[in-house]
């Protein structure tokens, strides 16, 4: 038996179905949870972000005109959230300011940032189209989810995110080669 469609799956958790609602949020969770990680936010912070996330979907079912999109609508509400978290909380942190944390208190994000390419890598980062930045963020800190839910999430053909991720890459390792030239 095919898997229910997203339209489906929506029409039927308006209709107070909680079996579609729970297959919505299996297919979803981990595209959603990689939101907030990616943003770095702990993990206390980012389930919050997916709870804010899951709260609005389920505020705004009857208004998804678009079940097919429903993966991007839930990337975006969840970014949205975890840009608020990081304004309200003052989360963000400069990379060159990691070297006063302890080594154990340091993610492997945080890590690998702290190291002498970090700060060329971010500087180049900021200046690429947030679409690339985007699938950059999520092929770094969501590596298992698949090309489907990508490009879902970020909007653009799933047969073309592969050429899309390589000009990415190629656009940021120019930009990075122009930083240490500097």
């Amino acid at each position: 038996m095919p898997e229910p469609t997203n339209t489906e799956l929506i029409f039927r958790a308006r209709a107070g179905d909680a079996s579609a609602w729970n297959e919505i949020v299996r297919r979803y969770a981990r595209l959603v949870w990689a939101v907030p990680r990616s943003h770095r936010l702990s993990p206390d912070d980012a389930a919050d972000v997916c709870q804010a996330a899951w709260l609005a979907l389920a505020e705004n079912l009857a208004r998804i005109e678009r079940p097919e999109r429903l993966g991007a609508w839930l990337v975006t509400t969840a970014r949205r959230e975890a840009l608020t978290v990081l304004r309200l909380r003052g989360r963000e942190r400069v990379v060159h300011d990691l070297g006063d944390v302890p080594d154990d208190a340091l993610s492997p994000e945080d890590t690998a940032l702290a190291g002498d390419a970090g700060p060329r890598l971010w500087r180049a980062y900021v200046t690429l189209t947030d679409r690339c930045r985007e699938i950059l963020r999520l092929a770094a800190f969501a590596p298992d989810l698949t090309f489907a839910q990508v490009a879902a999430a970020v909007g653009v053909p799933v047969n073309s995110l592969g050429a899309t991720r390589g000009r990415c890459l190629a656009v940021l390792r120019r930009r990075i080669g122009v930083e240490v030239a500097r």
